[in-house]
């Protein structure tokens, strides 16, 4: 078996556009025939200039080789340049390349792919969603309104979601990290109390930020939130010096979650060793795959740390997420957009499927669903944006 032909989608997302701007879908095929999808996750390059990216990796590195040599391609992309060193665009790449072998790995032998990476601990998998407003809600008012985001957080937990997450600490610019302002602190503290009373002992509460915070500030914001028990400070501090994250989760009581934007088993072994988090929240679009999030999870695991799959790209990702956190010992929670409805269902063949609270892991070959290449074809990614993108408040902390 041989890697014959690749083919990239840049799917736009339409409104409201929960995970981004865009989804990097890859298609590749063998000689023989058989399909696998995969997805990247990286924001440095615009969209476009991504799927040549795969490309080009695909040409150089992939063709002709046997989808089943993961690991001799792995190392080969890695390398290649010269490089050989955790590359966040690089290996997002590579990630969803990878994770299209795995499909057609898995459909060659007709086994799901948690079946051929060390079978299934879980049937369903715990859940969580970022809390988002209605589509007639306004946007700025709903992330600015605690009592409005407290109702929703609610109304998720009668629809089964058991923990919510928000991130209501402020927007992340080029200038961090900084200290919270007082009202930083006081607006946070506002959201945290709300969606307790909302929710009670029901729910888990998931206080998110975006590395946006110095060790102290941090600190700051940390002793205000241990009242209200969170499940977790997610990456309190930037992602470049887990020894300075490591700071923060010696002085707070609340799990330290982290993972988003570091790749490969070399940083997150840096912030296992280092004692910054216990909860380790991999994407499986961009930590360099399928084989290589298993090693994460192994690594987590020898340090009774736990696993969070990350979440905010598209169902592809999504998917992978699934069937590597249904093998680990050591899984927590994963991460959702809303119920995989929408958008989310209607690009794939076969929807994944949630059940109060809980995604239902999937014993179809490969990674259990399919690209709806028709729909991916209608919706063409024609933006100029990136698929994130900061707030460039340069005034921001001039006002602190």
């Amino acid at each position: 078996m041989k890697l014959a032909a690749i083919e990239t989608f840049v799917v736009g997302n339409p409104p409201p556009k929960r995970g981004g701007n865009y989804f990097l879908f890859v298609k590749l095929t063998t000689a023989c025939g058989i399909v696998g999808y995969g997805e990247m996750y990286t924001a440095s390059f615009g969209g476009h200039t991504v799927a040549k990216m795969a490309e080009d990796v695909f040409e150089r590195e992939m063709l002709n080789e046997d989808p089943f040599q993961i690991e001799k391609m792995w190392r080969r992309v890695y390398s290649r340049g010269f490089s050989s060193r955790p590359d966040i665009s690089l290996m997002g790449v590579m990630s969803g390349l990878e994770m299209a072998c795995w499909d057609i790995i898995g459909k060659a032998c007709d086994k799901p792919v948690h079946a051929l990476i060390g079978g299934k601990l879980h049937e369903r998998l715990r859940s969580y969603t970022y809390i988002y407003p209605d589509e007639d809600m306004d946007e700025n008012e709903f992330y600015n309104d605690p009592d409005a985001s407290a109702e929703m957080a609610a109304r998720y937990v009668k629809e089964g979601f058991d923990a919510v997450k928000f991130d209501p600490a402020g927007a992340y610019t080029p200038l961090d990290p900084h200290m919270p302002t007082l009202e930083d602190i006081d607006r946070s503290e506002k959201f945290l109390k709300a969606m307790r009373e909302a929710v009670g002992g029901d729910a888990d509460l998931l206080f998110g930020t975006h590395g946006q915070f110095s060790v102290s500030g941090a600190k700051r914001m940390a002793r205000m939130m241990e009242a209200y028990d969170p499940l977790w400070f997610e990456e309190p501090t930037p992602p470049e010096r887990p020894e300075m994250m490591a700071q923060v989760a010696a002085a707070t009581n609340i799990p330290i979650a982290t993972g988003e934007r570091l790749t490969t088993k070399y940083e997150f072994v840096r912030v296992l060793e280092q004692g910054a988090a216990n909860i380790i929240q991999m994407n499986l679009g961009r930590v360099g795959g399928i084989l290589e999030a298993k090693k994460v999870a192994a690594l987590a695991e020898s340090f009774y740390a736990h696993i969070a799959p990350h979440l905010y790209c598209g169902p592809l990702v999504g998917a992978a997420n699934i069937q590597v956190s249904a093998t680990c010992p050591n899984f927590l929670i994963l991460e959702s957009i809303r119920k995989w409805d929408g958008f989310y269902a209607d690009i794939l063949t076969t929807p994944i499927e949630w059940e109060d609270g809980h995604v239902i892991v999937p014993d179809r070959p490969g990674l259990g669903v399919e690209l709806n290449e028709e729909l991916a074809r209608a919706h063409p990614w024609e933006g100029d944006a990136l698929h994130l993108n900061t707030v460039d408040h340069w005034d921001l902390r001039e006002k602190d």
